[in-house]
């Protein structure tokens, strides 16, 4: 029976998330509907705004090219006008001296004819001088239009060529280091694609994007390649859902159908119930109180990201023929908060709050320049009260000194190993639980620095350690203002 009924369990399990997505779908479908029917409102109205436009544009046409005409056939009237003014003046002229020609005919006197002079004078006429050719015809024609060639444009006249929906490469998409790198495709070969539009935006749903998301879908243009790489993210949601659009020149396409990546972020902070006394720990910043909490000196404090890590899923990549394993899913569970005594004497520890049991975990912790000595590593929580990180066989960590002579070492069960260079300004700490292995970087250069091979028989969890000194004559505490700040990011390439 009870088998039976942890069967029946798991079909309302199955069921009651089958009905959560049906609830997302009828949502997703009735805001489809709304927007068909809003969208065909704005495209008819955008439609008839077109065709205004091209009325508009047609009747303005119209208009200039009638005045053009109407100028023409003034400018043809009035050159024919003024040759027929010319004309009739110079026939009336020509008919006077038709006429005077004639009487001068009729002289029989020679001197009295040679007086009249009448040969000049008719020679002198204006006829002779008038062109007899039309300064301008009557033919309009070179003013006529052939509009076969925008009726055949009009006639074929389409909706715009729209892109297809891009394609998204889920295999190819890579959550790294704060970045997210996408990929698409298309599906058929457009080489009418001017650009492409991406969108984003983080949830805590996963599968497909829910339309009463609180967050905004944010937009990145004119990608001109087939890829894109978001970074300087902030990993505080679980996953992210990223659709694309190709453009053309004229107009948008379809959205492709959203993909959902995991980018789940995992924040640890500081046990303030087992850190030592002289260790004041509020929230996420721990400061140095050499009388139980009264004096403000020196701080270990966590910035905008600070105490926490992200973990997400990672392709499998080398560097320097050393393997960066891909990430999985993890287990991770709260520490039991005054389940242990608190450090004491020279132990001035802080542990994480939340431990660690399988699965692959990365944090960073960058020092400021007046930090003279500290440690960063790992630690089960059994560590005893007096313990140092190092020390012990249950705690594994990277060791910075800069008080007199500087020292950079790795150390574990009261071994230290020495370690070559300069201690980096930020430490990465990438521990991989299920194969054994904790490994520090230089977080700036992406350089490993040193690997422990050990089999974690315990959760363990985030540890740090600031060293201090005294001054020997006044037996009073002499420290420098030290800082830690654990940023939120991922393993180095």
């Amino acid at each position: 029976m009870d088998s039976q009924k942890e069967a029946l369990q798991r079909i309302i399990t199955t069921l009651a998330n089958k009905n959560e997505d049906l609830h997302n779908f009828m949502e997703t479908l009735s805001h489809s509907l709304a927007g068909v029917q809003v969208n065909s409102t704005q495209v008819v109205s955008d439609l008839e705004e077109e065709f205004d436009r091209l009325f508009t544009i047609l009747v303005e046409m119209k208009e200039s090219m009638i005045n053009t005409i109407k100028q023409e056939g003034a400018k043809k009237t009035q050159e024919i006008q003024n040759q027929l003014t010319q004309s009739s003046d110079a026939l009336e002229s020509a008919e006077e001296l038709l006429e005077f020609a004639n009487n001068a005919l009729d002289v029989q006197d020679e001197d009295e004819f040679t007086k009249v002079e009448a040969a000049g004078l008719v020679t002198m006429a204006s006829a002779f001088r008038l062109t007899m050719k039309p300064k301008v015809t009557d033919n309009m024609n070179h003013l006529m239009v052939d509009f076969t060639q925008e009726r055949q444009l009009l006639q074929n006249l389409k909706f715009l060529p729209v892109p297809w929906a891009p394609e998204m490469e889920v295999g190819d998409c890579l959550v790294l280091d704060n970045t997210v790198s996408v990929a698409w495709k298309m599906p058929v070969e457009d080489s009418k694609i001017d650009h492409y539009i991406l969108e984003y935006r983080k949830t805590d749903h996963e599968g497909l994007p829910r339309i009463k998301d609180q967050r905004c879908w944010e937009v990145v243009d004119n990608i001109k390649t087939t890829e894109y790489s978001l970074s300087g993210l902030k990993f505080d949601s679980k996953f992210m859902n990223f659709r694309v659009r190709a453009c053309n020149k004229a107009a948008a396409g379809e959205y492709s159908d959203p993909v959902t990546l995991e980018t789940r972020a995992f924040n640890f902070g500081f046990d303030s119930s087992s850190s030592h006394l002289n260790l004041k720990v509020e929230d996420r910043t721990v400061e140095w109180d050499p009388q139980g909490g009264k004096g403000l000196e020196s701080k270990v404090k966590g910035k905008e990201n600070k105490g926490s890590a992200h973990f997400t899923n990672l392709k499998n990549m080398s560097r320097s023929g050393t393997p960066s394993p891909k990430r999985t899913l993890t287990t991770r569970s709260p520490a039991i908060r005054g389940s242990r005594d608190r450090f004491t004497g020279e132990s001035y520890t802080v542990l994480g709050d939340t431990s660690m049991d399988c699965g692959q975990h990365y944090w960073e912790v960058k020092a400021l320049k007046d930090c003279k000595s500290y440690s960063v590593g790992v630690s089960y929580r059994n560590l005893g009260k007096f313990d140092q990180l190092g020390k012990t066989n249950t705690t594994w960590c990277i060791h910075i000194n800069n008080w007199l002579q500087s020292s950079f070492a790795a150390k574990h069960n009261n071994k230290a190993k020495s370690l070559d260079g300069t201690a980096p300004g930020r430490i990465g700490v990438f521990c991989d639980l299920d194969s054994g292995q904790l490994s520090f970087y230089n977080a700036e250069t992406k350089q490993l620095i040193h690997t422990f091979k050990a089999k974690f028989s315990q959760p363990v969890v985030p540890a740090f350690m600031v060293s201090f000194r005294r001054k020997t004559k006044t037996h009073t505490w002499m420290h420098l203002s030290a800082m830690l700040i654990l940023i939120l990011t991922l393993p180095p390439d």
